[in-house]
This record gives structure tokens, C-alpha cells and sequence, in this order.
């Protein structure tokens, strides 16, 4: 690399050509003072604060954006610069605020600071007036356009960052302001709540209005660095909260993680839930009221009805900003279990006593009945030692292998598919490292909803030139920066990837030299994709067969192809050949083992993949070695001291359905929400209610808790210290902002507690000293600690923790298979589980909203994500609306073959003919009320994308 030598402030320098004489002055420990630049940011020089002194140059120039050139001297504080920033402070104090609304939220106001800091003062100059308003429309982020000063930082962190597009400028002069989409209010706008720009943000023009004041300046505030509590991209975060009230008052991003600082609406303000006043906090154990579920949506008969519905206006596609939703405050009732109704079928207990109950109960019915007649389910939302105890408990314990938790309806038929093909269930690569490819493949995943900050990674690529490929039955808004989108007919994933190897095959652009040194079975492959040519494929796909051969070609042409798929591909009854389509799409392309390469499905919490790896699931052990291998087994009777049980556990919907006949009469759950997770909710509600015995350990009380005998107040993530495992085989440290509410106790510690009163002593002194003995039984984990993973965690496998991040890229040199190659596997194209027919002649597709994740049990207690997006809708065509009669906004019935829901209309156009969408957060208008219990026969996911329905006009709300 080329380097340039000069002089600052009389000290030599030597930096690579292309630096900024901004970068080139901190590398010696110079500061330049700054209000317009981020380093994170496109230096503009906008606010002229950084000017400096270059010798043999009349004017003063931008540091931030002047390059250095060889032999250049320059001056960064003379005299006249500092008279230069003395009166440019003073004249942007003179249009400011008396107070900025900054100084009483996070305290961090840069102009206010630069000018204490410089010793300006107002005063001297006029008041330029008042004139330029603001914006409180957004439930969010308060617009404060009088203490605007712009400097674009905000339109740069919208476009670079996030690359939203939202935010511009508009009008002329001193009336120059700060504008969203086409001059709307922010709060009507596209704004996604990101608050990328209020982070970006030198004064107090943009601020987070819905956090309210802090009691005292930032700087005396705690600042503890954890992770978020969401989705799977598990994004570092800074919580800045008030020990004395135990409350965090605001979050930030941070840097050295897969997140870059970035956040999203949920990960930035929706983490007040911890200080809900539904926080359970003393044990609760069942009185005389019968085992059922007490909420008015759930009656005695097998028909489950619910309602919801959203008084804002629906925002449509109009500008490109993809999928629409509802603004403010909604009309429904309030949508969180109803405490009082609830409560009096259960009274307060000891710890002592509720410990003493569970384990007498559970124990009595394991004497009783055998170890197969109990059941455990845990939580991806806890953390991997939680996790590997929970499963340790249920194995040495109870003695059954029935245990299991969210990843059964997220991406089992993805790991099923990746441990089949390649030896491994995790992430070949991250999703950063699509920063190093020309090609993407986004598939099944409306990944700007469900994981938004990998999302902007995505949106970056496609702004530098990368070639974005999105597929889906929904056009999502990561289409609008799409080279291609192809908008397939739901369940037509595997005759789509046929049909795209077909044409591969036929244009020769098989990698043979990778297929022949790292695979097997490829002729099994070409023989049945030979059947889906062109005109088959997209015949059944509903695409054109040049579309299709277009993008077939350009993906087998890509030098560097990377592969991205979300639940749109896992949650099918042939979810498992789904996944093996596209598996062996980058196989025989060559698209594994190198940089910008490799097969990402997305996980969907913030633990998952961390859960899976700790064992918690029914046919493996921690670090996926199989229950049903003599040696696997026998290393951990050893380690354990309990014989297990050699046969492979039922996985989530074949428990409940045991539990349903009889069989399972026993149950703990731990931080899941079944009852509107899983599948065909009737079915459901009869399997808990038919349980001998319940116990559910959680924050709040749940749908799920109203069936319990015994309720234990858990924890947080935010409350405790534990490790997560990202979508990316991140491993991080969260650490402990709050403490926990009233008697509320660390999960690890009560699954103990429950162990030791069943026979089985577990004893630890932390967190830490229950992680290395998950370590000590991982070859992925290895040499990972609590103490070497660092701010930024670990990518596992991480051979040399104390020196390195970690491997990214995955199998360069072969598979951890027997015999180091990766397998392909055919699959043919098979269809649904229910299609439709006359009377039910839609298809339902379920999944997520950006403002809500799972059952809504955190993000429905969040202020600003409630406030967002408040009710339930179902998205459907202008056709099928017109066809029915239906204006934006109505209520309709949404009815299957299992129930019906009642919700409002919303109108959008990227939802296809013939189909609708339901998110399934909504406990009033439970989308799984609808959905069908079919199993994939390998993963045993759920059919949660594909179900039949029929929609007419309600006419009038349920509360009418």
C-alpha cells in the first residue's frame, strides 16, 4: 500500500494514500473539532468546523474531507482557526433552543458541549427567531427542526447505514429543513423507527421523545454492554440505565460486533418491558379452579375466536418502500392477558413450596408412569447455559429425551437438510461477508422485518453493486434493492431451485472441478432436475421461463455467491427438500468454503442457534452429537452419572400431541409460549388442558400460563449474565443492567433447585462455571470462555480465542463428514399439506412484522413498538379485496378448516392473488388459530406457510 508522508502541527506522519487529514491528525492523538462528520459516515465538510490551515494555500480547509498529499504541512489550531470555530459556534447557538431536547433525554448534545468546552456563549448575537416548527408525529423520534444545524449527518445514516432513502432536505434559505419522504410528516412517512439518525444526530433536531426525561446527566448514568434480546442477529448493545430507579433509560449501538453499532426499531427502544408492571415476581401455584385457560378469546368448544384491528391508515407501495402498516394508537382492546381475570385461579407461595410442588409433582408422575410420560420445552430467548442445564435436567432427571424448543418450528428442516448434506447444522459464513460478494441469494425471508440490521448489510451490497436475487411468494421491501425479484407461487420453492439447476447444467457452468474433489451423488441430482426445464419449472412456479433462465445463468456466473433463506423456505411440510434444493445449488456451483460464498439460513431469536448447540433438542446431545450413538452416549452417562435414554426424544408438536392423548401427562416449559407459537391452537389448548401436571417459568404470565399449576417469575436477559449464539456462531457475553423485580430468581438457578429437590444435586457458583462445562463436552466451543470472548464475542470455531475473532468462512478444505465431502440430495416438487379448493380457496401465510417478534410478550409491553404497530391485520391483493367487497381497514373473518379470527383489512399490493399474511404476535387474532399441525417428515417443522382459508366481510367488530 502506498503511503504519504506530512507534517501536522509540526509532527511527521506517514498514512496510506487516500486518507483524510481528519483521520491523519487522530492517528497522532489530534482532535479536530467536528459537528457534521461520523467516521462511520461519507465526509460532506458541510459544517466547516473541522477547517484547518494548509501552508501555501489561501483559504482554510475541511479536514474531514481533504486527502493528504506528499510533503503537506498543516495547522490544525492557529489563531485565526480558533477565532474561525469561536464565531462559527456562536452563530449556530444563536438559532438553537433555549434548552435542546437532547440535554434532557440522553444528555449528549455536541454543539452545547463543543461550545462549554470552547467557552461560547449566547448572547452576543441575535436570535434568528423560531420559525422552522417541529414534528411530533412519530411515536418515537421527536423532530426539533429549530435545533437543526444541517449537517446531514441524519440523511447519511438513513442512506449509508440503514439505507432507508427516508430522509432529505427541503425548502430554501433560512426555511431549509430536514424532510421525510416527500415532505410528510415523519410519523407518516416510511420511517422504519430505526434511529439510526438520532444516534447520528450533534444536537437535539432528532430525539428519542419516547423514552421520557432522565433523571440525571448521561455521565451518571450505568452503562453496561450486553446483547439484544431479539432476533437472531443478536446485535452488541450499550444500555444506559438509572440505578437508583432500575430502569434503562436509553440503548445504543456498538461497535466490534456483526451489528457495526447499527439497530433496529426493537433492538433501540424496545427494551422497557423488563420494568412492565406485569413483571412476575413471587411464585404462584393453582387453587380450585379448573385446568383451562381463562382468557374470553378461549371458550370451551374446539372454535377459537379472536379480533383486532387497527384505527390508522394502512401506507401502501406507492413510493417503493414495500410492505405497508398501520399508524397510531389502534382501537382494540388491551391485548396482553388480562391479570385480573387470570390471577384469582392461582395464589402466592415460598419459593421453598413451589420448588417443593414441582418437583413432588414431576417425580411422582416420572414413578408413576415412566420418564416418557414427561416432557420439557425451553426457550431460545434463554441463554446457552440455561439452555445446556435445561436439557441436562430433562435427560439426567427425568431420564427421557423429550425436550425441545422453538428451533422445531423455525429452521429444523434447515438443519435437518444442512447435517444430511454437509455434516454441519450451523452457518457456513455470516452475514457480513456478503461485503466480499458479487451475487446474493435472498430467499423465503422478509429480512428487513425480521432481521433488519443484517438487512442493511444487504441493502449495502446491492448500493456497491452486488447483484441481489429475492425470491418470495410476498414482495418485501428488501426487493426494492433487487436486481431480480421473482415472486413465486407459495410452495413452489423446490421446482424454482430445479429449475434453476436445470439450466445450469445445460449451460455448463457446473463448478466440476468442486463437485469431483468435495462432493458425492451428484448424478442423483442432474438426473432429476433434467425433469424441470425451463418451462416446467416457471409453469409451475407462475414466473416467465426467461426470468428464470436469466437469473440461473447470472447466479452460476457470479464469482462469489452467497445464500440467504428465512422461514419462507423451512416452515413447509417439504421444508427439509426446500433446503436441500438450495444446498445443492451452491454445491455444484462451487459457492461454499470461500469469501462472499456460503449457505446462511437466518435464525430467527436471539438464541437459537446457541440453544440447538447446548442440546436442546430431542435426537442430539450438545454439540449435535446423536442420542442414539452408543458413544455419544456413554460420554455423557459418564459425565452425568445417570443412565440415558438411548431412543430419540418427540420433538415440539409431537409432544403436544402426546400430552393431547394422554401420554406426556407431565410438562415443564421454560420462557416458550406455545399456546400461540405452535400450530393448530384448539389442538393446542386441549393437550395442555388434558396435562396432569404443568409447570411454566417465565417474565410474565402468558396464554400458556393460564393452563399452569405452578408459575415461577424467571428472569430477563437483560437481568442476568449468560451467553448467546447468533445467527453469524457469534458467541457473546450478555451482562446483567437491571436487577431483577421482587422475587424473581436467575433461571439456571431454579432449573438447579428443581434438580437437586429430584434426587440430582446441581450446584455452581455462576454463569461462567456452568459454560465451561458446556465447553468442555463441544468441539465447536472449544477454548471459549466467559473471559476470552471480549466485547465483541467469538465466531465458533474459534482455534485461538485470545489472539483472533474466530473462522468466518467455513469448509474451504472439505465437510465434517465421514469422508470430508458434501452429499447431494434430490427432491422432487410435491406441493402442500391443504391446498386450496372452493370453499377454501386462499392461501394463508403466516410469519412476523418488524415491530413485534414471537407471541408479543415483550414487544406488546413496549411502549414504542406497541404504540407503532398496536393491532392485527391480514394483508391481502386490491383483487381479492375487490372480489370481496373489502376496503382498506374492514373487519373480516379469516376462517380454515381449525377456527376462525376475526382482524382488519389491509390492503397491499405486494401481497400476491390468491394469498394472505397474517402475523401471528396477535393473541386476539391468533394467526395459528388457522394454521395446520402437518408435520415436514424430516425436520418435523410445521406447515406454518401454507394452509388453506377463506375471508368475508365482518359486519361489525367483536366488541360491536
Amino acid at each position: 500500500m502506498k503511503t504519504v508522508r506530512l507534517e501536522i502541527d509540526g509532527r511527521s506522519a506517514e498514512v496510506p494514500e487516500g486518507t483524510r487529514l481528519w483521520d491523519a491528525a487522530l492517528s497522532l492523538g489530534i482532535e479536530i473539532p467536528v459537528l457534521c462528520h461520523d467516521p462511520n459516515l461519507t465526509p460532506v465538510g458541510v459544517c466547516r468546523m473541522c477547517a484547518v490551515q494548509v501552508e501555501g494555500e489561501r483559504v482554510l480547509t475541511a479536514a474531514c474531507v481533504r486527502e493528504v498529499a506528499e510533503g503537506m504541512v498543516v495547522r490544525t489550531a492557529t489563531d485565526k482557526i480558533e477565532r474561525c470555530r469561536d464565531v462559527l459556534t456562536e452563530l449556530l447557538l444563536s438559532e438553537q433552543p433555549a434548552r435542546s431536547a437532547r440535554q434532557a433525554t440522553t444528555g449528549d448534545d455536541a454543539l452545547l458541549a463543543l461550545a462549554a468546552e470552547r467557552g461560547v456563549a449566547r448572547g452576543r448575537l441575535p436570535a434568528a427567531g423560531s420559525g422552522r416548527g417541529s414534528d411530533d408525529s412519530s411515536p418515537v423520534i421527536a423532530v426539533d427542526h429549530q435545533a437543526c444545524i444541517l449537517c446531514d449527518r441524519c440523511i447519511r445514516a438513513c442512506d449509508d447505514l440503514q439505507h432507508n432513502d427516508v430522509i432529505g432536505r427541503t425548502g430554501k434559505g433560512y426555511t431549509t429543513r430536514i424532510a421525510f419522504d416527500l415532505d410528510q410528516p415523519m410519523g407518516d412517512s416510511s420511517c422504519v423507527s430505526c434511529g439510526e439518525c438520532v444516534a447520528a444526530c450533534p444536537t437535539g433536531a432528532l430525539t428519542n421523545h419516547a423514552l421520557g426525561a432522565a433523571v440525571r446527566p448521561v455521565a451518571e448514568l450505568a452503562s453496561v454492554d450486553s446483547v439484544c434480546p431479539y432476533c437472531g442477529v443478536g446485535c452488541a448493545i450499550r444500555y444506559h440505565a438509572d440505578p437508583a430507579e432500575n430502569r434503562i433509560v436509553f440503548a445504543e449501538g456498538r461497535e466490534g460486533s456483526g451489528n457495526q453499532g447499527r439497530l433496529c426499531v426493537k433492538g433501540r427502544y424496545g427494551f422497557d418491558y423488563v420494568s412492565h408492571p406485569q413483571r412476575l415476581t413471587r411464585p404462584l401455584i393453582r387453587v380450585d379452579y379448573p385446568k383451562r385457560a381463562l382468557s374470553p378469546e378461549v371458550e370451551s368448544s374446539r372454535r377459537i375466536q379472536g379480533s383486532g384491528k387497527g384505527k390508522g391508515k394502512g401506507k401502501g407501495e406507492g413510493k417503493g418502500k414495500g410492505e405497508g402498516k398501520g399508524k397510531g394508537k389502534g382501537g382494540g382492546r388491551r391485548h396482553i392477558v388480562d391479570y385480573d381475570q387470570v390471577l384469582p385461579a392461582f395464589r402466592e407461595a415460598s419459593w421453598d413450596e413451589a420448588l417443593d410442588v414441582v418437583a413432588e409433582r414431576l417425580g411422582a408422575i416420572r414413578q408413576d408412569h415412566g420418564p416418557g410420560a414427561l416432557a420439557g420445552f425451553g426457550s431460545a430467548k434463554c441463554s446457552n447455559e440455561e439452555a445446556y442445564l435445561f436439557q441436562k435436567l430433562v435427560r439426567a432427571v427425568f431420564g427421557t429425551n423429550n425436550v425441545d424448543h422453538c428451533t422445531r418450528l423455525c429452521h429444523a428442516s434447515s438443519v435437518a437438510a444442512l447435517l444430511q448434506m454437509i455434516g454441519s447444522g450451523a452457518v457456513t459464513t455470516t452475514f457480513g461477508d456478503i461485503e466480499n460478494s458479487d451475487f446474493a441469494l435472498i430467499t423465503g425471508t422478509n429480512t428487513t422485518a425480521n432481521h433488519p440490521v443484517a438487512a442493511t448489510f444487504f441493502k449495502q451490497a446491492a448500493a456497491r453493486g452486488a447483484k441481489l436475487l429475492v425470491v418470495d411468494p410476498i414482495r418485501n421491501p428488501i426487493a426494492d434493492h433487487a436486481w431480480r425479484f421473482c415472486q413465486i407461487r407459495p410452495g413452489t420453492d423446490v421446482a424454482f431451485y430445479n429449475g434453476m439447476m436445470n439450466v445450469i447444467i445445460a449451460e455448463g457452468l457446473v463448478d466440476t472441478d468442486y463437485v469431483s474433489r468435495f462432493t458425492t451423488d451428484f448424478d442423483a441430482v442432474a438426473s432429476t432436475v433434467a425433469r424441470y426445464t425451463p418451462r416446467v419449472a416457471a409453469g409451475i412456479c407462475g414466473i416467465s421461463e426467461d426470468i428464470l433462465r436469466e437469473v440461473a445463468i447470472e447466479y452460476g456466473k457470479a464469482r462469489a455467491a452467497i445464500t440467504f433463506w428465512g422461514m419462507g423456505m423451512s416452515q413447509h411440510v417439504h421444508g427439509t427438500d426446500n433446503c436441500r434444493c438450495i444446498i445443492s445449488l451452491c454445491l455444484m456451483t462451487g459457492n461454499v468454503g470461500r469469501p462472499g460464498t456460503g449457505l446462511h439460513p437466518l435464525r430467527g431469536q436471539n438464541n437459537v442457534q446457541g440453544a440447538s448447540d447446548a442440546g436442546l433438542i430431542p435426537m442430539s446431545y450438545p454439540d449435535y452429537q446423536p442420542v442414539t450413538s452408543n458413544e455419544a452416549r456413554a460420554h455423557y452417562e459418564a459425565a452425568w452419572g445417570r443412565p440415558l435414554d438411548p431412543k430419540a426424544g418427540l420433538t415440539t408438536v409431537e409432544i403436544t400431541e402426546a400430552a393431547r392423548e394422554g401420554q406426556v401427562k407431565g410438562m415443564y416449559i421454560l420462557g416458550e409460549n406455545p399456546f400461540l407459537s405452535d400450530p393448530n391452537t384448539n389442538l393446542v389448548r386441549e393437550a395442555l388442558t388434558r396435562l396432569d401436571f404443568l409447570v411454566v417459568q417465565d417474565i410474565f404470565l402468558t396464554e400458556t400460563a393460564e393452563f399452569a399449576d405452578v408459575i415461577l417469575p424467571a428472569t430477563s436477559a437483560l437481568e442476568k449474565a449468560g451467553t448467546f449464539t447468533n445467527t453469524d456462531r457469534r458467541v457473546q457475553l450478555g451482562h446483567p443492567v437491571l436487577r431483577a423485580p421482587g422475587d424473581a430468581r436467575l433461571d439456571w438457578q431454579i432449573i438447579c433447585e428443581i434438580a437437586t429437590r429430584m434426587g440430582y444435586p446441581m450446584r455452581y457458583d455462576d454463569a461462567a462455571e456452568i459454560f465451561a462445562e458446556l465447553v468442555s463436552h463441544s468441539n465447536s466451543y472449544r477454548g471459549l470462555t466467559h473471559e476470552n470472548l471480549g466485547e465483541g464475542g467469538k465466531l465458533y470455531p474459534c482455534p485461538d480465542p485470545d489472539r483472533s475473532e474466530g473462522t468466518v468462512v467455513m469448509f474451504g478444505d472439505g465437510f465434517p463428514t465421514e469422508n470430508g465431502r458434501a452429499r447431494f440430495v434430490a427432491a422432487d416438487h410435491k406441493g402442500a399439506d391443504e391446498l386450496p379448493d372452493d370453499a377454501y380457496p386462499l392461501v394463508l401465510i403466516t410469519g412476523r412484522v418488524l415491530e413485534h417478534w414471537h407471541t408479543g410478550q415483550m414487544t406488546r409491553r413496549s411502549y414504542a413498538l406497541d404504540a407503532i404497530e398496536p393491532d392485527a391485520f391480514v394483508s391481502l391483493h386490491p383483487a381479492d379485496a375487490a372480489a370481496a367487497a373489502i376496503a382498506d381497514g374492514d373487519w373480516v373473518r379469516l376462517t380454515s378448516r381449525r377456527g376462525e379470527i376475526t382482524l382488519a383489512a389491509r390492503i397491499q399490493e405486494g401481497t400476491q392473488p390468491g394469498s394472505v399474511f397474517v402475523p401471528f404476535h396477535f393473541r386476539e387474532a391468533g394467526a395459528n388459530t388457522l394454521t395446520t399441525d402437518q408435520l415436514d417428515p424430516d425436520g418435523k417443522i410445521p406447515e406454518f406457510k401454507f394452509c388453506a382459508v377463506r375471508l368475508s366481510k365482518s359486519l361489525s367488530s367483536p366488541e360491536a
